[in-house]
């Protein structure tokens, strides 16, 4: 895998490729508009070409955005619905003026509904979000979930019943996290494991769909649907199931991202990544 880390743009959409550049990242992801917000301005075109000439100049691997935490696609009609659907259109322009091809984005809550109804939901906001962005190239990779609470996704299952639903799959892909697979029931700590998860999401939907992984280990025990994440190596996968994970081929070039607790100097992220590169071989670590 290649290796980043979910960065801020405090201070402007430029300043998160500086910071990922910085800790020698090859990947970065971040938020188009405050995470906290339903809607946000759009990147004014000084900011965007900023962003562009920044990103050029790191020479990135892959840069992407991550959907707002309050979008939730599969709740019943009401006005945090409508709103979500709002968010997500100008989240996906927005990620558009910045050039980012995907959008990293949670399925949803079935908020007491069920899950059958719930990823009706889904499909029907996404077919609407879908519609009215028929000209953008910006793909959604739905992340699988620990399934805390309500959340869908945290069966691979979920996730296929979208695919085979939506008007336009080819506008979906995947962003695999680990923590959440832990939590979710998947045993990562093996490699047998892994293999048995992967196999699963390639025949139900596809290996080709998987645009990104969250790398994160896990505070909370397998199959707790406890989101919680931890530094690599520190939690309950360990450092012997991310070996494993990173070094499997069939993934060489995807991203890999942490998504872990990080203080203002970013000095876990460091440790973080180094810890990723140490599990492979020197002839496939630039670094």
């Amino acid at each position: 895998m290649i290796f980043g880390a979910h960065c801020s743009t405090a201070g402007g959409v430029r300043t998160a490729l500086e910071r990922g550049a910085s800790i020698g990242c090859e990947v970065v992801q971040i938020f188009v508009k405050n995470n906290m917000q339903w809607l946000g301005k759009p990147p004014a075109p000084d900011e965007a070409a900023a962003f562009a000439a920044e990103r050029a100049r790191a020479g990135f691997k892959a840069v992407f955005g991550h959907a707002s935490y309050l979008i939730n696609l599969g709740g019943p009609p009401s006005p945090n619905r409508a709103r979500s659907l709002q968010s997500l259109l100008q989240e996906i322009s927005f990620a558009a003026a910045l050039g980012l091809p995907f959008l990293v984005l949670h399925p949803g809550a079935h908020l007491g509904a069920g899950e059958k109804r719930g990823l009706e939901l889904i499909v029907a906001g996404l077919d609407e979000v879908l519609a009215k962005t028929k000209n953008s190239g910006v793909r959604l990779a739905l992340e699988n979930t620990a399934g805390q609470g309500t959340c869908l996704g945290h069966k691979v299952e979920h996730l296929a019943a979208i695919f085979d639903a939506v008007r336009q799959p080819e506008r979906l892909g995947l962003c695999l996290d680990t923590a959440h697979f832990f939590a979710a029931g998947f045993d990562l700590r093996t490699g047998k494991g892994w293999d048995a998860a992967l196999a699963k999401v390639d025949k139900l939907i596809g290996r080709k769909e998987i645009l990104a992984f969250h790398l994160n280990d896990s505070k909370t025990g397998l199959g707790s649907r406890v989101d919680r994440h931890e530094h690599i190596g520190k939690g309950k996968i360990g450092l012997k199931g991310f070996r494993h994970i990173v070094n499997d081929a069939r993934f060489r070039e995807s991203p890999g991202c942490l998504e872990t607790p990080k203080s203002e100097d970013l000095h876990e992220d460091v440790e973080n990544l180094a810890t990723l590169r140490a599990l492979m071989p020197k002839s496939r670590n630039g670094h």
